[in-house]
């Protein structure tokens, strides 16, 4: 069987990739899983350019098909920030919840209609036979105070007025369908059975 790898060292992405992948008949790892540590430059201008960056890099050292995935929150009323810079805001090794306090803390006080939102995941495939990228978005709204325990990252503050719930509060099976890696992933998966010729 031949082996996908995902370019990441985030068990919540692993999971969710693995589980919107399973119908094929590849064996899905993380780097973690197929013995791979390296740290991966991530100096693009945009997420495609790093999913991409990410990819190819992945792939000069394994051989093997490789899947990476460059996502982040852009919020408006911060002109797009965090954005590429989404795992490093508010410094390298901090954490998320201060990260999540951070965007809430620079948001107090505005209007609802200026907290607008969007959470973006660029994913981009190489193999030795072809590569390409693809991109999903989800808009919303950034919540007053962090609500629910499910999901990670940024998903506690991503307030979705249809749902009337956070992402982190939302669960995975409705999340796995109507997230913006969701999203990328359905646009992935109809690229990626043409590689596979199913």
């Amino acid at each position: 069987m031949e082996k996908l790898i995902i370019a990441t060292k985030n068990k919540g992405k692993a999971i969710e990739i693995k589980e919107i992948l399973k119908e094929f008949p590849v064996e899905v790892l993380s780097m973690g899983e197929a013995g791979y540590d390296a740290e991966i430059d991530e100096n693009g201008c945009s997420f495609s350019e790093n999913a991409l960056l990410k990819a190819k890099a992945l792939f000069e050292i394994t051989g093997e098909m490789v899947l990476a995935d460059d996502s982040g929150l852009e919020v408006d009323f911060l002109n797009g920030a965090p954005g590429i810079f989404t795992s490093r805001f508010a410094g390298d090794n901090t954490s998320q919840e201060v990260k999540n306090n951070r965007i809430i803390h620079l948001l107090k006080g505005i209007d609802v209609q200026f907290r607008t939102a969007r959470f973006v995941c660029s994913i981009a495939f190489v193999s030795g036979k072809t590569s390409f990228c693809v991109e999903g978005t989800v808009e919303g709204l950034i919540a007053e105070e962090p609500m629910g325990n499910e999901g990670f990252g940024y998903d506690p503050i991503f307030y979705l007025p249809e749902y009337k719930k956070t992402f982190a509060q939302l669960p995975e099976s409705i999340k796995n369908k109507i997230s913006h890696r969701a999203i990328a992933l359905k646009k992935f998966k109809e690229k990626f059975a043409e590689v596979m010729k199913i």
